[in-house]
């Protein structure tokens, strides 16, 4: 590879001048700049990144850690980030821990050894040991969405609770009494959030909160499916939109993302139901993927792209000014409609 040596001796100048027109640290005569710009261009020099960081212990690279990037949320969150970290400067280093701790330990581990600038993590849970290595890294990091206890580190999240709240309530505001609700895994505390609102809305509306109308799935479409079919099994619906008992069947499911809520949409279809005819169905987070899935699904939401470009922002701002105060950030979701939910196919039940 070239050096900055052979682009002084093309360009007829010192290695210093070569140094300062590439790092602006210096006046150079616009003759001078012209010949070493010509040079790094026909030689292919490359600056060392590894150098300059020993130089300046900046490495300019931050580390984003996700738990799945086959899942559409975390692919515009990333999207948003290196927006934001791109316009300060700033190069990302994406990791994907697949929902394994291990893993993401093991990344976490990795990017340190890197010397990153920054980290930004949305955790795949062992959240004691992550925070025995933020404790022991001591390096400035963001977390998104989900906590890291014990963690010192800035927070950009949404309002998990009150979201779920609102999905909730459009369902019975429309009339809707049986709502059954697919959760995320209990160990994450968005689940447990969002499962929260659930029960609260249905509470605030003096209905019972139907534990058995609640089954866990994983975040996915596969997940979102499984758990909708056990839940129109369990209730009997048929093609009519009856159930098999005298008991009240459930006429709407508010599902903890618009994957899970995806994939009940395909287990309607597959017991011949009609959505929202006989089914109604809502998702969380409004994902670019629920204006083209039939019929375009109704969601709680944000712009995951500008939570994304703030959780960024909060990571440079951290890196500038280290002793700052800590900030919590929050994002309240709001109701998209679409075509996804109606009143109830039975205005008695």
């Amino acid at each position: 590879m070239s050096t900055i040596k052979d682009v002084a001796a093309r360009a007829g100048v010192s290695f210093t001048t070569v140094s300062h027109v590439l790092n602006n640290t210096r006046p150079v005569s616009a003759e001078a700049r012209r010949r070493v710009e010509e040079a790094v261009e026909e030689i292919g020099y490359l600056p060392s990144a590894v150098a300059r960081s020993l130089r300046t212990s900046e490495t300019k690279i931050i580390g984003v850690l996700v738990p799945n990037v086959q899942n559409p949320f975390f692919a515009e969150l990333v999207c948003g980030v290196e927006e934001s970290c791109r316009l300060a400067g700033y190069s990302v280093f994406l990791c994907n821990s697949d929902n394994d701790p291990k893993r993401q330990l093991q990344y976490m581990r990795t990017l340190l050894e890197k010397r990153v600038d920054g980290l930004l993590l949305s955790s795949a849970g062992d959240d004691e040991a992550l925070a025995g290595i933020f404790k022991m890294a001591r390096v400035p990091a963001v977390t998104v969405d989900r906590l890291v206890p014990g963690a010192r580190a800035d927070r950009v999240s949404v309002d998990n609770s009150q979201g779920a709240y609102n999905a909730v309530k459009h369902l019975l505001d429309l009339g809707h009494k049986r709502v059954a609700c697919i959760s995320g895994p209990a160990e994450f505390e968005v689940s447990r959030e969002r499962l929260a609102g659930w029960r609260r809305a249905l509470q605030e509306h003096g209905l019972a909160a139907d534990e058995d109308l609640v089954v866990e799935a994983d975040f996915s479409s596969q997940g979102g499916f499984l758990a909708a079919s056990r839940l129109l099994k369990q209730s009997g619906l048929d093609s009519a939109g009856q159930g098999e008992s005298t008991e009240p069947v459930i006429s709407a499911i508010f599902a903890s993302n618009d994957l899970m809520a995806i994939g009940a949409l395909r287990a309607a279809a597959e017991c011949g139901l009609s959505v929202p005819g006989q089914l109604s169905v809502i998702g969380f987070d409004d994902i670019d993927l629920c204006r083209y899935v039939f019929p375009a699904l109704t969601t709680v939401g944000y712009s995951i792209k500008a939570l994304g470009q703030r959780a960024g922002q909060m990571l440079i701002e951290r890196i500038e000014q280290p002793d700052a105060a800590f900030q919590d950030q929050q994002m309240t979701p709001s109701l998209v409609l679409r075509e996804s939910t109606a009143k109830p196919f039975n205005a008695g039940q």
